[in-house]
């Protein structure tokens, strides 16, 4: 349970500020279908949160793809790029609670399995000082689930893992966060949540400041 803001809040990006997995989605499909190999949405939700690498691992095996998993990545990154700059989908009131909890002096940090040529461009159409740290999966040696991502957040910003809050919408980002000693607030989108200890659940952003983060967490069997 928490009792006051924390000391920083670690937040995902994709599913979670910005609606960009109808880009991934999209992405995946076109590629294994320009090769003559079926790729269905359900493919798709079974990667959300996912290692890059290990997702073009996943899409070249199971499509039977003639080129490597960076080759994947590579032209699925390019195409997803290609949406972001044309204007980004945000998820509702997650620019509101970036910027409440800005201005209530609470650090926050951008910890994706994105690369980091993405994040920048997600990046670039928000405030320049909102995040204090920004972890990529390109620049982590273990992707979520495992706790690489968010522990390599917590000390870029010198915080205890235990004083931040994590929002994330993929059970994968969960199991990161809850594996790195922190508690979760699940903001499901493209997949499920199933509750769990560490995870508090919540249907949206909308409507939620600090006060409502810090109380997100104050009750029920999900709450720590």
């Amino acid at each position: 349970m928490l009792s006051r803001n924390p000391a920083a809040v670690l937040w995902d990006m994709d599913g979670t500020i910005v609606d960009t997995e109808p880009l991934w989605i999209a992405a995946e499909q076109d590629l294994v279908k320009s090769h003559g190999g079926v790729w269905t949405e359900a493919d798709s939700l079974a990667l959300v949160g996912s290692e890059l690498l290990k997702a073009g691992e996943y899409i070249r095996n199971k499509a039977g793809l003639p080129i490597t998993a960076a080759e994947v990545v590579d032209r699925l990154l390019s195409e997803v790029l290609a949406g972001v700059k044309q204007g980004v989908e945000w998820r509702p009131g997650a620019v509101e609670l970036l910027s409440q909890l800005s201005a209530a002096g609470v650090p926050c940090a951008l910890v994706t399995m994105s690369y980091r040529v993405l994040a920048d461009a997600v990046i670039s159409q928000l405030p320049s000082d909102t995040f204090a740290a920004v972890i990529t999966g390109d620049s982590v040696s273990k992707g979520k689930p495992h706790p690489e991502p968010y522990l390599a957040a917590a000390a870029e910003l010198g915080v205890s893992p235990a004083d931040c809050v994590v929002i994330e919408d993929s059970p994968t980002g969960v199991a990161s966060g809850i594996a790195a000693g922190m508690p979760v607030l699940g903001v499901p989108n493209t997949v499920g949540l199933e509750p769990r200890p560490g995870l508090a659940l919540v249907e949206t952003l909308a409507g939620i400041d600090p006060a409502g983060l810090v109380a997100a967490f104050g009750a029920g069997p999900a709450g720590r």
